[in-house]
């Protein structure tokens, strides 16, 4: 049986990680069993963070649309409910945005949902 000589798929697999742990301080970006330990856990935090920034987005736009409509003296849920009975159909993101960059817009959206729930 011939011999097999496995340093070429070593050193690129070893490169390959070493790149990715490009930036990454002291030796974490130098040696290998370290680069590698490094890039798998920066893989579970980016693929947990890419669904946490999901629910942090909401919970910032709950936030400031709350604060808007508080303002005109009413509660996050009863503002909701009074949206969702007046046929409002804008998303969290949209209303968020509405409290912050229009808020004529936005005082109007918040008499429809009032007339709504007081009907």
């Amino acid at each position: 049986m011939a011999r097999v000589k496995r340093g070429q798929a070593a050193h690129r697999r070893h490169r390959r990680v070493i790149k990715e742990a490009a930036g990454y301080w002291g030796a974490r970006h130098r040696l290998f069993k370290t680069a590698k330990e490094a890039v798998a856990h920066a893989g579970q935090y980016a693929y947990r963070d890419r669904r946490r920034r999901k629910r942090d987005f909401r919970r910032l736009w709950i936030a400031r649309i709350s604060a808007a409509v508080r303002a005109h003296g009413l509660s996050y849920s009863r503002f909701m409910d009074g949206a969702h009975k007046a046929g409002i159909e804008l998303n969290r993101k949209v209303l968020a945005d509405l409290a912050v960059l229009d808020a004529d817009a936005f005082a109007e959206i918040v008499k429809a949902s009032m007339a709504a729930k007081e009907s």
